[in-house]
């Protein structure tokens, strides 16, 4: 197959390209690299079935020859970086979803969008089924992003409905692993950042607060099954083991041998209390369910983060 994934060079993106190229797609990355790192697709520069565009996808999409899916992963996706990149997460989930959907209909492309677990705010159902419409707030901080992917799904709907496009859309809750930059701002990558500079580890909020963590490897199965079933409405990728913050904060500073302190800070604006896939719907419709517990993935991640500190400090001396 041909397929062009925006946001490609990103964290999820070059996991996802990596899986496509392996099994013998032909695959086109298209990220501007706000948030993006072209480092994580620099080992497949040399495959000829791999090609890099540089192009910010809220402008017009120009795409020669044939398509056979376009998937849409463009976008910032940490707390820090869309409070930072307000109106560009806004752009890139409105403009960019438009735009990239055009693509799709012009090619006569399937097309999947990547959404999120926040399109569900701070549930008042728990666990979150995809049938549950959320609890947002649309005009406090995070709702930049929560709300323009709650506007991406419906306007990826809408081109189903109105123009027949094959559509999907995957919401992915909490995902980790190798390439989740260091300073991502997201829970795991800040508490095994400074566990491993012996820095306070810092949780916000009592640590009483859920998560759910998949590994990266588990999503990029869900995404695959995904595409070879057709199937409109929004599928739950996530893990269903649920954590408090502080369990996890205890289990990385055991993982990484840490003399870090743990420290408490006051809870973000709608920061969710609780947040769990419910995957009955994958479960049924992929036979899917994440293979990877939390302390296997943990120690993965942690060995690629050792590794990353270890040659930015070899390149700093």
């Amino acid at each position: 197959m041909k397929i062009l994934v925006t946001g490609g060079a990103g964290f999820i993106g070059s996991h996802l390209t990596d899986r496509l190229l392996a099994e013998g797609h032909h695959v086109t990355v298209m990220d501007n690299l706000v948030t993006g790192n072209y480092q994580n697709i620099a080992h497949l520069v040399s495959n000829p079935r791999c090609e890099f565009i540089h192009h910010n996808v809220c402008n017009h999409i120009h795409m020669i020859g044939e398509l056979d899916w376009v998937i849409h992963f463009a976008s910032p996706a940490s707390p820090i970086d869309y409070l930072n990149l307000s109106i560009e997460t806004m752009k890139v989930n409105s403009l960019g979803t438009h735009n990239t959907l055009g693509v799709a209909r012009a090619k006569s492309a399937k097309y999947l969008l990547a959404s999120t677990s926040e399109v569900y705010g701070d549930p008042q159902v728990h666990p979150q089924p995809e049938t549950y419409w959320g609890n947002v707030n649309p005009i406090g901080p995070r709702g930049v992003y929560d709300e323009s992917k709650r506007f991406a799904e419906a306007l990826t709907m809408a081109y189903h409905h109105k123009h027949g496009l094959d559509t999907r859309i995957v919401r992915i809750f909490n995902c980790y692993g190798p390439r989740l930059r260091i300073n991502d701002g997201r829970v795991v990558s800040n508490f095994i950042a400074q566990a491993l500079s012996q820095k306070a580890i810092t949780i916000y909020g009592d640590g009483t607060q859920t998560r759910s963590f998949q590994y990266v490897s588990d999503l990029i199965e869900g995404i695959r099954l995904l595409m070879e079933v057709e199937h409109h409405l929004p599928v739950n990728i996530g893990n269903p083991e649920e954590f408090t913050v502080a369990e996890l904060a205890r289990l990385i500073k055991e993982l990484t041998g840490s003399d870090s302190e743990i420290i408490y800070r006051s809870l973000p604006v709608d920061d969710p209390k609780r947040r769990l896939p419910d995957i009955s719907k994958a479960k049924a419709l992929l036979n899917w369910m994440p293979c990877i517990d939390l302390h296997s993935g943990l120690e993965k991640t942690i060995a690629w983060y050792q590794e990353e500190l270890a040659c930015s400090s070899t390149v700093a001396r």
